[in-house]
């Protein structure tokens, strides 16, 4: 299976992974799964960090080679992901969101997520 994770699903299974779901956890540690980071997510870690409404520096710093000792792989954002972001419906207000959900649309693969704001987008949502 491959899924595009949430940030927030990233940040709990490195910080706090007693919030994730037992199948979001479950999906993650198995090493039989692709479990892709976009560059949307590293992007949303690192302003969030900068803002301080995040306290991951030591994980931001370092997430390329994080997410490479679980085995996960990194998504970059292509033009035709970007372009389907900007014309979703602003179901969801954030842009980072926006863009995996476009990400997930383009590549047909499911968003792992708690935030079920995103089914309004009729992607598929593992939690």
């Amino acid at each position: 299976m491959t899924v595009l994770l949430d940030t927030h699903a990233l940040v709990w299974w490195f910080n706090e992974p007693a919030k994730l779901s037992r199948r979001a956890s479950t999906i993650m540690g198995n090493s039989s799964n692709t479990i892709l980071i976009s560059a949307a997510v590293a992007w949303e870690m690192a302003i969030k960090v900068n803002l301080g409404k995040l306290d991951a520096l030591a994980l931001i710093t370092s997430l390329e080679q994080q997410i490479r000792r679980e085995g996960f792989a990194d998504l970059p954002i292509s033009l035709e992901q970007a372009t389907l972001a900007g014309l979703l419906a602003l179901h969801h207000r954030d842009p980072f969101d926006r863009l995996l959900v476009a990400q997930a649309q383009n590549m047909n693969i499911p968003i792992l997520s708690a935030d079920a704001a995103l089914d309004l987008y009729g992607v598929e949502r593992l939690w």
